[in-house]
């Protein structure tokens, strides 16, 4: 692999800037009979909480024009569960592994954080703030920036390894909250979250989700997804990873120039599980058709 493609986000390097969106990789040997998991820059685990969880009811998928809705609802083993069977044996690849964390208070975002720190076998954290915060109303920690920033300190304080914080599309100014955050002392940022949506039966005069509304993904908010790159560029140095809607090698560049130091692709690994490989692919034919020392020249070079 072209080495010109290696980039660094707060201190782990990565043998290209391609990554996986929490959620929609599963934990890796899911996809282990379609990739060589080594070849990604690295790999975003599901989100993990204090606890198992069930999940939400279903159906808990629908397609939408240029998109995909989804409610899984946080579905997962619990962190003990997670660290003991899916981090053992990721730990054994060469790979860094960010593993995705969720919880619905500041106490347990920072006792999952804490033990999957502790771990060692996680190489930076992902907060998913999208989460409802109980204590104050069910409002989501990242719609909310004094919550937010509370959130980031206190795990900061707990963990030992690099921080990104997951930012909704939502957020009412997401320059100022990206700002605030590098601030409060995330190592780095995620952008973006899914879009909430619903889809509406018109014969049954019912939802298609089981819990009524879901997130949305796919191309139809990757221009969503790159203005909120660019706009949390004009604020913040640390680095960014950029997500949504990325379909091609195209779509990933242009986040890349919008501003993210590198990407994660989601939605796309479910119609290709080669996906990220066609991507790294077409990153390396582009990096060497314009004659590039690095691909991260390219990293926040839009003109306007």
């Amino acid at each position: 692999m072209d080495s010109r493609l290696a980039v660094e986000l707060a201190g782990i390097r990565l043998r290209n800037p391609v990554m996986v969106c929490s959620g929609t990789f599963g934990s890796g040997s899911e996809y282990g009979d379609f990739l060589d998991l080594e070849s990604l820059g690295a790999l975003v685990t599901k989100s993990v909480t204090l606890n198992p969880r069930a999940g939400n009811p279903p159906p808990r998928i629908w397609e939408t024009p240029s998109g995909m809705l989804n409610s899984i609802g946080l579905e997962n083993k619990g962190v003990e569960r997670f660290i003991q069977e899916d981090l053992a044996h990721l730990s054994a690849l060469e790979l860094p592994v960010i593993a995705s964390v969720a919880g619905s208070s500041v106490e347990e975002y920072v006792e999952v954080a804490g033990r999957l720190s502790d771990s060692g076998r996680a190489s930076a954290l992902e907060l998913n703030v999208s989460c409802p915060n109980v204590k104050r109303g069910g409002v989501e920690f990242g719609l909310e920036s004094q919550a937010a920033c509370e959130l980031v300190t206190r795990v900061k304080e707990r963990c030992g390894v690099p921080i990104f914080v997951k930012l909704s599309p939502l957020v009412p100014d997401m320059g100022a909250m990206a700002r605030l955050l590098q601030e409060a002392g995330a190592d780095g940022l995620s952008l973006i979250n899914t879009v909430p949506g619903m889809a509406v039966d018109i014969e049954g005069k019912k939802p298609r989700l089981g819990a009524v509304t879901g997130g949305l993904s796919g191309p139809a908010i990757h221009p969503i997804a790159v203005r909120s790159v660019w706009t949390a560029r004009q604020q913040v140095g640390i680095p960014i990873i950029g997500m949504g809607g990325i379909t091609d090698w195209r779509s990933a560049l242009e986040l890349i120039v919008a501003g993210a130091n590198a990407v994660a692709v989601g939605t796309a690994n479910f119609t290709d599980p080669q996906a990220t490989i066609k991507i790294i692919g077409g990153m390396e034919s582009f990096v060497q058709a314009r004659g590039l020392d690095r691909i991260g020249e390219l990293v926040g070079s839009l003109r306007v």
